[in-house]
């Protein structure tokens, strides 16, 4: 049987596939870490442009994970194409962002309830002016309590999601005004995308920049070390979801 193709996922295993929760780093390396350190019984299933996906098993249960690539158009792309056509019901963004909030520090896992933007993404749909891009609540609900039983202080609110890294107008500032927390540049796209097709989304990112002064970031080391502990309540929680009921995206 030929395996299922759309423009930038080749099911190379068509039996195994994709599990119904799919962890998406932005970084193609870290879904390869994610995959070899965490997975039992790993299967590269996707391989288009570099970007790898892998399905395996956590605790018996059948995940995947997938990276995003940087930015909006990126993964609204992969998140569209896994909802659509491979029966991915959860997307949970598991990346970096930089604390705009002073009340959230380097280190801190952060889960982003809304989604501010300066992107135009819902054009798209039909919108001209702004949405309210928001996650979706039971797997909010889901990690939040996965946080607490593992011991993770997991502050949750509003992100940033910006389309631009180089930015002289300097928005952080206006943001932290009306209290979000971090800054990143995917959840906005995963939200908007899932909440049109009727599907489920979260973003949680590890802290490893300030935005604010005193400016601060954390060593390649240090974010390796700090990731992992994002990474295990990604994968708890994705535990729990394979008890959320089956839906099917919206045409």
């Amino acid at each position: 049987m030929a395996a299922i193709k759309t423009p930038h996922i080749n099911l190379l295993d068509e039996e195994l596939g994709f599990g119904k929760t799919v962890l998406m780093p932005g970084d193609p390396l870290r879904a390869k870490f994610i995959a070899e350190n965490f997975l039992e019984n790993v299967v590269l299933v996707n391989n288009v442009r570099g970007v790898n996906g892998y399905t395996g098993f956590y605790k018996g249960v059948k995940v995947s994970v997938m990276a995003s690539g940087m930015g909006i158009p990126s993964i609204g792309i992969y998140s569209y194409e896994l909802y659509k056509h491979f029966g991915v019901q959860n997307i949970m963004r598991i990346g970096s962002a930089g604390a705009i909030s002073e009340n959230v520090k380097l280190r801190d896992i952060v889960a982003g309830m809304g989604a501010c933007t300066n992107s135009n993404f819902q054009n798209q749909y039909g919108f001209k002016t702004n949405l309210a891009p928001i996650c979706d609540y039971d797997m909010l609900k889901t990690a939040k309590e996965t946080a607490e039983r593992l011991n993770i202080n997991m502050p949750v609110g509003n992100l940033f999601s910006s389309d631009t890294f180089y930015d002289d107008s300097t928005p952080a500032v206006n943001y932290r005004k009306i209290g979000c927390l971090a800054v990143e540049m995917e959840a906005a796209g995963l939200y908007l995308t899932a909440m049109r097709l009727g599907m489920r989304a979260l973003a949680i990112c590890t802290i490893s920049d300030l935005v604010y002064k005193p400016f601060d970031s954390l060593s390649a080391d240090e974010r390796e070390s700090s990731f992992t502990k994002m990474m295990e309540l990604a994968l708890e929680t994705a535990v729990q979801l394979e008890e959320l009921p089956l839906i099917t995206p919206k045409e």
